[in-house]
C-alpha cells in the first residue's frame, strides 16, 4: 500500500509550479503523460470531467489549473493514491472502475480522461513495487475502460485517452460501436522517430469520419545528446506554462 507519510512523499511542481502535487517517494509517480493528456481537453468552464484510474490526480488537476472552472471528479482504487488525490485537491471516489458506487453511475460527465496502465502483465514482468504495477501493469481490459466512459459520458461528451501505440486496434476495437468520431494525434519523441503513445478521442454519438492528425513532436534535435530539457518550444510552453497541446 501507498505509504501517506510526509516522509515517503515528496510534493512537486507541475506547470511551471502553476500546481503541486504530492507523491510518493518511491513508485509510480506522475511525469509528462498526465499533462499532456489534460492539455487535449478542449474543456469549457462549467463542464463536468470524470478521471479514472486518477491516480495522485496529476490530469484532472492540470486540466483544472488550465480552466478554471471544472466540475472535477477522480476515480482511483488504490487507496493511497486516492488519498493523495484528495489532499491535492481532488475531489474522489475510492473504488475499482468495474465497480463504481451508485452516486457516480448516476452521474454523466461531458468529458472523461483515462491514462490506463501500458502493459499487458500476461506478456511481461510485474513491478516489485505495488503501486508501480497497479499504474503500470494491465489487469482491467482495456474494453473494461472504455465501456465504463462510455457508460460514464453525457451525449456528445468526449472520451481522452493516452496510450502506447501498439495498443491503438485494441481502443478502436473496443470503442466501435459504443462511441464515435474518432481522432488520434501520434506522439513523436523526435522528427523522424516512430510514434511511442497516442492520444485517442472519440465522441458519444458522434458520427464523424475518422480522423488521424499529423504527429505532435516532443523534442528538438535528431537524438538526445545531452543530460537537458530539449523540449520544442510549443511542448515546453504545454508542461510550464499550461497551454493546451492542440488549437
Amino acid at each position: 500500500m501507498t505509504s501517506t507519510s510526509d516522509t515517503d512523499l515528496t510534493r512537486d511542481a507541475f506547470l511551471g509550479g502553476k500546481l503541486h502535487l504530492w507523491q510518493p517517494r518511491r513508485g509510480y509517480r506522475a511525469g509528462v503523460d498526465p499533462v499532456l493528456l489534460a492539455a487535449s481537453v478542449p474543456a469549457k468552464a462549467g463542464q463536468s470531467v470524470l478521471d479514472l484510474g486518477c491516480g495522485v490526480g496529476a490530469a484532472a488537476l492540470c486540466l483544472g489549473a488550465r480552466v478554471p472552472g471544472l466540475r472535477l471528479l477522480g476515480v482511483e482504487r488504490q487507496a493511497g493514491y486516492a488519498a493523495l488525490a484528495a489532499r491535492n485537491g481532488l475531489d474522489v471516489v475510492t473504488a475499482d472502475l468495474k465497480g463504481l458506487p451508485f452516486a457516480v453511475r448516476e452521474q454523466s460527465f461531458d468529458h472523461v480522461l483515462a491514462n490506463p496502465p501500458y502493459f499487458d502483465r500476461g506478456a511481461g514482468h510485474s513491478a516489485e513495487d505495488p503501486g508501480r504495477e497497479g499504474a503500470l501493469g494491465i489487469d482491467t481490459p482495456l474494453a473494461d475502460w472504455v465501456d465504463v466512459a462510455a457508460r460514464r459520458l453525457a451525449y456528445k461528451g468526449h472520451l481522452h485517452m493516452i496510450h502506447r501505440v501498439e495498443r491503438v486496434p485494441d481502443i478502436l476495437a473496443a470503442a466501435a460501436g459504443r462511441l464515435g468520431s474518432f481522432q488520434i494525434w501520434p506522439l513523436c519523441p523526435r522528427a523522424g522517430k516512430p510514434a511511442e503513445l497516442v492520444i485517442f478521442r472519440a465522441r458519444k454519438s458522434g458520427r464523424a469520419e475518422f480522423r488521424l492528425h499529423a504527429p505532435v513532436i516532443l523534442h528538438q534535435g535528431a537524438a538526445h545528446v545531452a543530460d537537458r530539457d530539449s523540449y520544442r518550444p510549443e511542448i515546453q510552453s504545454v508542461l510550464r506554462d499550461g497551454a493546451p497541446l492542440f488549437d
